[in-house]
């Protein structure tokens, strides 16, 4: 799929997520990379085998922010 040259890492490589954005729709929450794999906000992840990647999100209460 990527025509970038060197190529960007496969959506099954660890570093998938440093692949050229084809396209992004912040207000949907979700952008598209060149190998295929969808990305949401949340950090979760669709890959183009329809296996899910799970959002990763902080464990601990120091990274909660609130509204002052």
């Amino acid at each position: 799929m990527c025509q970038h040259q060197p190529p960007c890492p496969s959506a099954d490589s660890a570093d998938r997520d440093a692949a050229h954005l084809v396209a992004h729709h912040p207000e949907q929450g979700w952008s598209l990379l060149c190998n295929g794999v969808l990305l949401f906000e949340d950090t979760g992840e669709l890959l183009p085998d329809g296996r899910v990647i799970a959002p990763c999100r902080p464990l601990g209460s120091e990274h909660i922010v609130t509204a002052a």
